[in-house]
């Protein structure tokens, strides 16, 4: 089997386009060989579902590829919320910096629980001031909240954590089976994934991505979340190409439901805890049973073993956690957490997803054995720790006019423009057939599927 396992080599795909992103990591190389690893995956998929017959050319814009790390939309004539709760950000503690991630209604308060008080950011930095960071992160994420001291990269690698992450690979791939694809006679060289059901159970930022790419190829995404959930700050940048609603699974007729939909997607993606399904009442042998022909890819903050294997994170925290944060800081010369310039272990990771959906559906097109795949944004931080710098050039932190489509996007906010795609695979170029949508807009139900 050739399921992918690490980066494309640099002779298999040409690159355009120059620049960088600052940072004293190669955030825009990774930027352009995630984007590569879509393309050649893409490619194989092509030859194996006889498309074509040889392998198309992959190309992709550096620069473009380093623009979509960051926001993609910009919207005309309004603004798009604040990405981050008011509480959101990082602190000094009585030994050290810790970060504290508040965007949802109950991260927060578990947070203002363990420290006594109200939201008030000023009030929370006085209260952290007395606390150890390693007590104050311990008693968070036991609350059931989220948090993350800043350790360097020698403590990461040192500490138990960091140790299983190091031993898993960029992409796990379990459970090997044999699949049958769906036919699928409106797929073209241009687009090649029409007609492709993606179920989409993930939030931000990582899994969004993925099935965001997908899209761009002509996959049909159905995104689904819990009735009320919104990210205004972020949702405009995710949800494009894709429709949108809200389906509670903690309800019998809401897992009944998604049980219907599964049966008829052919790739279901979802950023689940280990054994998270499984309370929901939706573990591996009934998913098998469901939909034995899927294509299924997952992913989590911290990696698939190890003692923080079921712990809550997000791309900030990870930063904080593996040494991150705190390498830029010394790079930077800072006497504060310096993250990356933009969410890359989310971003990274997410066209890594959709990689690996492309590489499982080229192996069963070949009729071999396919596996679900595994990704964590920790995997992901030690993979951008060992590449090496070498872009130069013009500073790519903000996007200039001509970087944006011409075309404007009727967004659920309202209207914008959209970055040009920053990927092309032969004839096909990354192109959305439906704006982005805001959440809870659509039913549960596939578009395809109704009259």
């Amino acid at each position: 089997m050739t399921l992918l396992a690490s980066l494309p080599s640099t002779d298999t795909y040409e690159v355009t386009g120059t620049g960088a992103r600052p940072s004293v990591f190669a955030v825009s190389e990774l930027a352009t060989a995630s984007f590569a690893a879509v393309g050649q995956e893409l490619a194989r998929f092509l030859v194996a579902q006889n498309l074509t017959d040889k392998l198309p050319k992959v190309t992709v814009d550096h620069r473009l590829a380093s623009l979509w790390y960051g926001y993609s939309f910009k919207p005309d004539g309004w603004e798009m919320p604040s990405l981050w709760d008011a509480v959101a950000g990082d602190y000094r503690a009585s030994d050290g910096w810790i970060r504290l991630h508040t965007n949802l209604p109950h991260h927060r308060a578990a947070a203002l629980k363990v420290l006594g008080t109200k939201a008030d950011r000023s009030i929370v930095g006085q209260a952290i001031r007395d606390w150890a960071i390693s007590d104050l992160e311990t008693a968070i994420v036991a609350e059931g909240g989220v948090a993350a001291a800043m350790r360097s990269r020698t403590e990461w690698l040192d500490h138990p954590q960091g140790r299983a992450v190091a031993r898993d690979p960029l992409i796990g791939w379990q459970g090997p089976r044999s699949i049958t694809l769906r036919e699928r006679p409106e797929a073209t060289t241009d687009r090649p994934l029409a007609g492709l059901r993606v179920l989409d159970l993930t939030r931000v930022l990582a899994g969004p991505v993925s099935t965001r790419t997908l899209a761009g190829f002509g996959a049909e995404v159905l995104r689904l979340d819990p009735p009320g959930w919104d990210e205004p700050g972020v949702i405009p940048d995710i949800s494009l190409g894709k429709t949108c609603a809200y389906l509670d699974l903690k309800s019998p007729a809401g897992l009944e439901r998604l049980k219907e939909l599964l049966t008829q997607a052919d790739v279901f993606v979802h950023g689940y805890r280990p054994g998270a399904l499984d309370a929901l009442g939706l573990d591996k042998t009934q998913r098998d049973s469901l939909a034995p022909n899927r294509i299924e890819v997952t992913l989590d903050a911290y990696g698939w073993q190890g003692p923080w294997a079921m712990r809550r994170g997000f791309d900030s925290l990870v930063q904080m956690s593996s040494g991150i944060a705190d390498a830029g800081r010394e790079w930077a010369k800072a006497d504060k957490p310096t993250p990356l310039p933009v969410q890359a272990l989310d971003h990274a990771t997410g066209y890594f997803m959709a990689a690996a959906v492309l590489s499982a559906l080229a192996e069963a097109a070949l009729h071999n054995a396919v596996m679900d795949a595994r990704l964590s944004l920790a995997r992901t931080a030690e993979l951008l720790a060992s590449l090496a710098k070498s872009s130069e050039g013009e500073d790519i932190t903000a996007a200039k006019a001509d970087d944006y489509t011409e075309n404007t996007e009727a967004s659920g906010w309202g209207p914008g423009h959209r970055l040009k795609p920053a990927l092309s695979v032969g004839n096909a170029t990354m192109r959305w057939s439906l704006p982005a949508p805001k959440t809870g807009t659509s039913e549960p139900a596939w578009p395809s599927s109704q009259p």
